[in-house]
């Protein structure tokens, strides 16, 4: 069983782990883009939903528990 804890973490560590990742992804493109390299677009635009993948994979290992 799934304790209140757990979901708790989870959500700390989905939340965090999702911000530094696609913050990171955003500001490394925007500063290539500011740069004048646009291939930072490639880098700037899936930040925010690989920052919500990781939260995803993070729910699914939380969930295969229960199961």
């Amino acid at each position: 069983m799934v304790t209140r804890e757990e979901i708790l973490v989870l959500g700390l560590t989905a939340g965090v782990t999702g911000c530094l990742v696609g913050g990171l992804m955003f500001g490394i493109g925007m500063g290539l883009v500011a740069d004048g390299i646009h291939i930072g677009w490639l880098l700037a635009l899936p930040g925010a939903p690989v920052a919500g993948l990781t939260g995803y994979l993070l729910a699914r290992r939380l969930a295969k528990k229960l199961g």
